[in-house]
């Protein structure tokens, strides 16, 4: 990991997405109590989130065809300025008339969101090399702990000492700050572009837009190793949307905590994660990435289910602290090696529709775990739930990655499908 931070442009990338990450996370604290505070309505509330899902499933695929046709590096740059921008109306709030400002904040920062970041998972390889994508990605995911342990602190020191104002200002400056490292990159960001035939020229945009969105569809479908992959993603989304709803409810109901003793566990799960990052990114040269990719999963699943029946049998916060603490190894391992492999079995010209299409399909399924989390709250118990769709989601993407994702298992998908050709209509 530390020979992978010396490469110059992956540790500018590294930096700035730790700095806009923290950004995000003090708005992420701030925002939602602000607003519920001019509303009073938990609705009014929901409707932020609602507003930052939607570009997820409308967008998510269709902004990868844009990123396979820009400049990766410059569409990040332009990216962290626009969103920068962005957020400024948020200054404007004072009052609950004026809420509608913050769900179209929460749109158009979502929609700059669909760009950004299958740009930086598509650059990521060029970046950190194809030898460092293990710790590479596993440094990301260190990343987002390191940025969810501080920034909802800083979030609250900010919010009660300078209010909406100053988190706004926080956030943006943290936007630019990223924009800066960004730009700084001596990396190229150009993306070889295939050979569309001599009749490209003279197709109208909008044509060559959707075909190309339809070839990314298209390696989805026929990309086997691709598609396999997407299905591991979608599955983990799905029981990652009942979690969003009802991990709250196994708080309040199973441990008869609160605010308190769920702050406490989100701070468990923040270390676990920083952790769990150093310790994969370690990990990477001695484990093969596919063996990650199934042992992960399935070591999840299982410390999951404990943490979730833990209180059955031993009362007390300290237990759950400890487990949830130690699924942040096998988080880690997941989130590397899942997206390893997404990175290396598909070519750059690709990544960005391929890497597009996975956020929309995440943003589905978990729209999918909330829905069915409404319906199931009130009639099966939280621990049933949380074990049956958290635990039993990443048990079943487990054992698919050990059938279908072994050493020789996965060289037959690459091998399976030729990549598809551009020229397919």
């Amino acid at each position: 990991m530390i020979a992978t931070l010396r490469r110059r442009n992956f540790a500018l990338v590294w930096l700035a997405g730790l700095i806009s990450m923290m950004g995000d996370w003090v708005l992420y604290i701030a925002l939602p109590i602000y607003v519920y505070q001019l509303t009073g309505s938990a609705l009014a509330t929901s409707a932020m989130f609602v507003a930052e899902m939607v570009p997820a499933l409308l967008l998510g695929s269709v902004a990868g065809v844009f990123v396979d046709r820009w400049d990766r590096k410059r569409t990040m740059v332009v990216a962290n300025l626009l969103l920068t921008l962005g957020l400024l109306p948020l200054l404007l709030v004072h009052s609950a008339d004026r809420v509608w400002l913050v769900y179209l904040v929460s749109f158009f920062e979502a929609i700059v969101a669909q760009f950004f970041n299958p740009a930086a998972s598509a650059f990521l390889p060029t970046l950190a090399g194809e030898e460092h994508l293990v710790a590479a990605n596993a440094l990301n995911s260190l990343n987002s702990n390191l940025a969810r342990l501080v920034g909802p602190a800083l979030g609250g020191i900010i919010a009660t000492r300078f209010g909406l104002f100053g988190v706004t200002l926080t956030d943006a400056l943290t936007f630019l700050l990223a924009a800066a490292l960004v730009f700084l990159v001596t990396a190229s960001g150009s993306v070889k572009r295939v050979d569309v035939g001599q009749g490209a020229a003279t197709e109208q945009a909008w044509r060559a837009v959707w075909r190309e969105w339809l070839e990314g569809l298209y390696i989805v479908r026929r990309e086997r190793l691709v598609a396999v992959l997407m299905s591991m993603f979608a599955i983990g989304s799905l029981g990652e949307g009942v979690m969003g709803v009802i991990f709250v409810v196994w708080v309040k109901e199973v441990l008869h905590g609160g605010a308190q003793e769920l702050g406490w566990l989100m701070s468990a799960q923040a270390v676990g994660g920083l952790l769990g990052g150093l310790v994969i990114g370690g990990l990477s040269r001695g484990f093969s990435t596919h063996r990650l990719a199934s042992l992960g999963p399935i070591t999840f699943a299982l410390l999951d289910i404990a943490l979730f029946t833990y209180p059955v049998v031993l009362s007390g916060l300290w237990p759950g602290l400890l487990l949830i603490a130690i699924v942040g190894l096998p988080a880690a391992a997941i989130g590397a090696s899942w997206t390893t492999l997404m990175q290396s079995g598909i070519k750059d010209e690709y990544r960005g529709r391929v890497f597009g299409a996975i956020g929309t399909t995440q943003s589905l399924f978990r729209l999918g775990g909330l829905l069915v989390a409404g319906a199931l709250g009130g009639v099966l118990s939280p621990i049933l739930l949380l074990d049956l769709f958290q635990g039993g989601s990443y048990l079943l993407a487990g054992l698919i990655a050990i059938v279908v994702l072994s050493g020789p298992a996965t060289q037959a998908l690459r091998n399976s499908q030729p990549q598809a050709s551009v020229s397919r209509k």
